[in-house]
């Protein structure tokens, strides 16, 4: 791997690196160097996580690798026995007291690795995998719904009852996997390897122990840690994981979703109902403990234990009653819409309760008790208590912010917080309630009060005190920065906009405000439902089926919106008409059979006898952030009108409203018009994003919508696709661009192999996102708009040893008798005059030419044989026919299997198994230089097995082969 020196740190790179990568690796060790932080934007296709992942751990080397040398040289030194005392200095020193010792510091600094979802974290694992720093000890942290092997506690359906079940069987010793994890937690499996949550609990598993516990253990000795960022921005979770931010670094990738994140932890809503459920639960309690005491003479009663006590819980309902008391008391101005008061009203409510600071941490250490009570000792799985509880508990968490000095805290309550009270709505919950013999009911005018966080500046400098020493925000959607880095509170030192790596060839942007009737396209509120704005943009959409290949995303601003077009379409038969180009798939408003939806449309892309697919998508969706539709899955990205958040929400107004009142008085910072149309463009931005995903490949990115043609708009999009936006002034000339660019990208472009095209990251393990990897182009895949350029060089793929294994099982299967043809599902259409099944048959123009194909050469295996390429007399170029592809396929495996049977009679039986456990491991790291050190050793020039060496040319990886050539030139010259 090529080292290159950015900023006096050596960095170990997998390949040389681009210009845009030396330069986001810059950025970032720049921050790491002179303890800054930092808000770093580049496009998905950058490389940008494995780019993040090699700075920030060579300067993490380099920092530790200084660190040591000062204790060795202090250590030569004769400090008169006190060196200790010199090391305790030298930590708090990196806590921030100013001496000569804090510009390196003597507490060992850490890297935090943080991104949204554990499959974006598992996928970064994926990438620290492929590096050289692949040894450094890692750790992973997760939620027990994701760790948890314990057979009763992760058959639970709420977070909530697992983390109290397992509380319980912890503090009473009774989880054997828990039991095991102090005696497991030194084994090589979990400190030699990276393991990533699916790892760690197959590890688990196999091991009989907690991975959720053994995950903690490793933490506390690992130089990197990964877990989602909401670990790091919610104070509660924080504490729970036991996260110590002191002198570590904080790397927050695909930061667009930090500011919303940092928001909703610091904020939280209650209601009459939960208070009332609280009532409820504490007298439940108090009447068991009334009937213990009248049986407590009966031999088959047993004393349970309990960490509270009767009169604590007499307090306790007093208390709640005297909430409650005080909630029906408020009386509200504005019934239907609510009133909003300050955030300092939240202390004045739970004064008249006698909650005040200093009384809160001894209320909430007694409702943890309780709550853990309650959901131990319940029968029921379906009727677990202790909810509201819990949920009161959290109120008063985040309330008074234990820990920090009160009066700055209420300061800071102020100014970023607001308490909305609302008439509380009645719902019944089927889903959640269903199993529940027992409803609490309150009063018809019950409230709900909102106490809302809307800076999300209050959670990052919360953060931020803990001793962070910097932090990395990144991502592919940031744009524009200036916003966002007002948003977040802290000083921000260093900022990167990177361009794209690809070039403007593979891109078409534009925007298109009119369909092909001439009908204006413009989703507002006003005209979202007028049937000729819903006809023509399924007219457009219509269109574009037939123009794009493969792949067509359609991303729409809301659920009720895009239903209402599936519904009207369907009614108007444009769906059918659209369906027959492509089938259509449409993103489920709940998670279940996402999955499978999302799989169903990988294999229609994936399937020769499909014009590829539609897939139906919402900004802000499932879809939308994180998927990933490199190559065929997505050619074209269709966002349909602006995804404005709900105007009416209380929420948005009111964070309208606070950002108007912060820029009255600070005189900066967005107003809140700018935010409302913010919040919409980085949601255009993260579904463009789902496109375009690596180096060598292309696609069309259509807005449709008039109101994008405003150019305040466009300097709210990606700094990366600002230069390219178009605008379309008609429906023809669009359509005429789309069939340019498409026929210049599939004629010029490589095209991916079938065999290995990439799929969504939560549904398909995804190759490294930016990595420089050449792809092939297999004759078979070849389209017709290619067949004037001549392609005689053959192909070379990665080695894959399931190729060559259960062949004859294979051929078993291929000779099973094809399903016949059922003639009579055939239907002529009226105004066609053939029949569906024959339309997209391609005949040849002439009779095929028979080919004559050379035999191998002698001394190498499988270079392939010399294919002659057959003449179309009716033209200049030179084609392969089907025929001559599948028989160079045939070959080649015929002749892997030879080279394969002739390597495992010239070994042993112990060297072949090392032969096998070569290629795997070559398979899954690239580790080319690995690879030839075993090669030399197995097959070296003195037991004359050169061939042998020779022949493994075509199992290689296209990136080594000419490396590899070159080797072998040098072996055969005297």
């Amino acid at each position: 791997m090529p080292d290159i020196t950015i900023n006096d740190i050596i960095v170990s790179f997998p390949f040389k690196p681009y210009p845009v990568q030396e330069e986001y690796m810059r950025k970032v060790i720049e921050c790491l160097q002179n303890g800054q932080h930092g808000v770093l934007e580049s496009p998905t296709g950058t490389g940008k996580t494995l780019s993040l992942l090699c700075s920030s751990l060579s300067w993490l080397l380099a920092k530790k690798a200084q660190l040591q040398a000062q204790v060795i040289a202090i250590e030569k030194k004769d400090l008169g026995g006190n060196f200790f005392k010199h090391l305790t200095s030298g930590l708090e020193k990196a806590a921030g007291v100013p001496d000569n010792l804090q510009n390196f510091g003597w507490a060992m600094p850490k890297v935090i690795y943080a991104s949204r979802t554990h499959s974006q974290l598992s996928q970064a694992m994926h990438e620290l995998k492929r590096t050289s720093y692949k040894h450094i000890s890692t750790a992973v942290l997760g939620s027990r719904d994701q760790l948890c092997i314990h057979p009763e506690v992760s058959k639970e359906t709420t977070t909530f009852n697992k983390i109290h079940m397992c509380h319980s069987k912890v503090k009473s010793r009774t989880c054997f996997y828990f039991n095991n994890v102090e005696t497991r937690k030194d084994d090589p499996t979990f400190r030699q390897e990276i393991l990533d949550i699916e790892d760690l609990v197959k590890a688990g598993q196999k091991h009989k122990c907690c991975p959720y516990f053994l995950a903690k253990e490793l933490k506390q000795s690992a130089d990197i840690v990964f877990m989602p960022y909401n670990y790091l921005l919610d104070p509660k979770t924080r504490k729970s994981q036991g996260i110590d931010l002191q002198n570590t670094v904080v790397l927050l990738d695909e930061a667009h979703n930090v500011e919303k994140v940092c928001e909703e932890a610091a904020s939280l809503q209650i209601s009459s109902t939960d208070v009332a459920m609280c009532i409820d639960e504490v007298t439940g309690i108090m009447q068991d403990i009334a009937k213990e005491a009248e049986l407590q003479n009966d031999f088959l009663t047993e004393n349970v234990q309990r960490d509270f006590t009767a009169e604590d819980l007499c307090i306790l309902k007093a208390m709640f009653l005297e909430l409650e008391k005080a909630i029906d008391s408020i009386e509200l101005k504005n019934r239907n819409e609510g009133d909003t008061l300050p955030g300092g009203f939240i202390f004045e409510l739970l004064e008249k309760a006698e909650l005040t600071h200093g009384k809160e941490q001894i209320v909430v250490e007694k409702l943890e008790k309780i709550v853990l009570y309650l959901t131990t000792t319940s029968t029921s799985p379906f009727a677990r208590k202790g909810n509201a509880l819990q949920k009161f508990c959290d109120l008063l968490k985040i309330a008074f912010n234990s820990g920090a000095s009160i009066v700055r805290h209420m300061e800071k309550v102020k100014r970023c917080y607001k308490v909305h009270i609302q008439i509380e709505e009645q719902k019944k919950n089927y889903k959640s309630d269903i199993w529940e013999s027992k409803k609490t009911t309150t009063k018809a005018d019950g409230k709900l009060i909102s106490y809302w966080c809307f800076s999300p500046g209050f959670g990052m400098q919360q953060m931020v005190e803990q001793g962070v020493r910097s932090v990395v925000l990144t991502s592919g959607t940031l744009s524009p920065l200036k916003p966002f880095i007002s948003e977040l509170g802290i000083p921000i030192a260093v900022q990167l906009e990177n361009p794209h790596i690809v070039t403007k060839e593979q891109m078409c942007v534009g925007v298109l405000s009119q369909g092909p009737d001439n009908h204006p396209l413009n989703s507002s509120y006003n005209t979202r439902n007028d049937p000729k704005y819903i006809a023509s943009l399924g007219r457009t959409i219509y269109n574009f089926s037939c123009i794009v290949p493969h792949g067509l995303l359609i991303f729409f601003p809301s659920y009720p919106i895009m239903k209402k077009c599936r519904d009207d379409w369907q009614n108007m038969g444009l769906w059918t008409q659209i369906t027959e180009r492509k089938p259509i798939y449409v993103e489920p408003n709940s998670k279940d059979g996402f999955v499978n939806v999302m799989n169903e449309y990988y294999q229609k892309i994936k399937d020769p006898s499909c014009k590829g697919a539609v897939f139906m998508a919402v900004c802000r969706g499932k879809v939308s952030e994180g998927l990933d539709f490199a190559n065929a899955n997505g050619r074209a990205v269709l966002i349909i009108g602006l995804p404005f958040p709900p105007l009416k929400d209380p929420r948005v107004m009111l964070k309208q409203r606070y950002l108007e009142e912060i820029r009255t008085a600070e005189k900066q910072g967005l107003t809140g018009q700018e935010w409302y149309q913010l919040e919409a463009s980085r949601a255009v931005n993260q579904a463009i994003g789902r496109i375009i995903r690596h180096k060598n490949d292309y696609g069309a990115v259509i807005l449709c919508d008039c109101r994008f043609e405003n150019p305040n708009f466009k300097k709210q999009l990606s700094a990366w696709l600002r230069p390219y936006v178009k605008k379309f002034t008609n429906f023809g000339m669009i359509t005429k661009e789309l069939r340019e660019f498409f026929r210049y990208a599939e004629s010029t472009l490589p095209q991916p192999d079938a065999t290995h095209s990439q799929y969504g990251n939560n549904i398909v393990p995804l190759p490294a996102v930016g990595a420089r990897f050449e792809t092939t182009v297999p004759h078979s895949l070849k389209q017709k708009t290619q067949s004037n350029i001549v392609t005689t060089k053959s192909t070379n793929d990665s080695f894959n040893l399931d190729m060559y294994l259960n062949e004859s099982a294979k051929d078993k299967q291929s000779l099973k008798p094809q399903s016949s043809i059922n003639f009579s599902t055939c239907k002529l259409k009226d105004h066609q005059s053939t029949c569906e099944l024959a339309k997209h048959v391609n005949e040849p123009a002439v009779k095929r030419r028979k080919i004559n194909i050379l035999p191998p050469k002698v001394d190498t295996y499988f270079s392939g044989p010399s294919t002659v390429p057959s003449a179309d007399p009716g033209s200049n170029s030179i084609s392969f026919t089907q025929s001559d592809k599948e028989a160079n396929k045939d070959d080649k495996k015929t002749l892997g299997k030879q080279y394969l049977k002739d390597v495992k009679q010239a070994l042993s039986v112990s060297d072949y198994k090392l032969f096998a456990t070569m290629i795997q491991r070559y398979t899954q790291s690239g580790d080319f230089d690995e690879l030839l050190k075993t090669l030399s050793s197995l097959f070296p020039p003195s037991r004359q097995l050169q061939h042998l060496f020779i022949g493994f040319k075509s199992f290689l990886k296209k990136q080594h082969i000419a490396t590899f050539e070159n080797y072998t030139k040098n072996l055969k010259r005297p």
